[in-house]
């Protein structure tokens, strides 16, 4: 079980790095009403567009810290929390602008998985 936790953890880590600085300006077909760059997506879900880089340094942040956490466990539960409250948002905007829910996969699966994260951190799921 240790070893699925970090693969989880760098699996966050890869993804989110890859979305917020390889993808960034790039369409994909996860993106909210079909836009054409994240910019686009969060001026659909009628979000500012200053609020963009808060999102992404948010998410960033709580992605180094999920990696670190595997050499620091203790940054476990508040990185994965920080992840879970943000990939929930990002549900409830695919939501809001009525999206397919294929598009909110990617969103919905990282909550998912960082909410395993917290349990583990919270000691509810047997890690060893």
């Amino acid at each position: 079980m240790e070893y699925l936790l970090i693969g989880i953890k760098i699996i966050l880590f890869v993804s989110i790095v890859n979305v917020w600085f390889f993808r960034f300006n790039k369409s994909t077909s996860w993106r909210g009403e079909g836009a054409s760059s994240m910019k686009e997506e969060f001026a659909n879900y009628g979000l500012t567009g200053g609020l963009v880089y808060v999102v992404g340094a948010i998410k960033v942040l709580a992605a180094t810290g999920l990696l670190l956490s595997i050499w620091y466990p203790a940054l476990t539960l508040p990185s994965a929390t920080v992840m879970a409250v943000m990939m929930a948002g990002a549900v409830a905007m695919h939501l809001k602008v009525q999206d397919p829910i294929r598009r909110s996969f990617p969103a919905l699966l990282f909550l998912v998985l960082s909410g395993l994260l917290i349990a583990s951190a919270l000691g509810l799921i047997a890690v060893g």
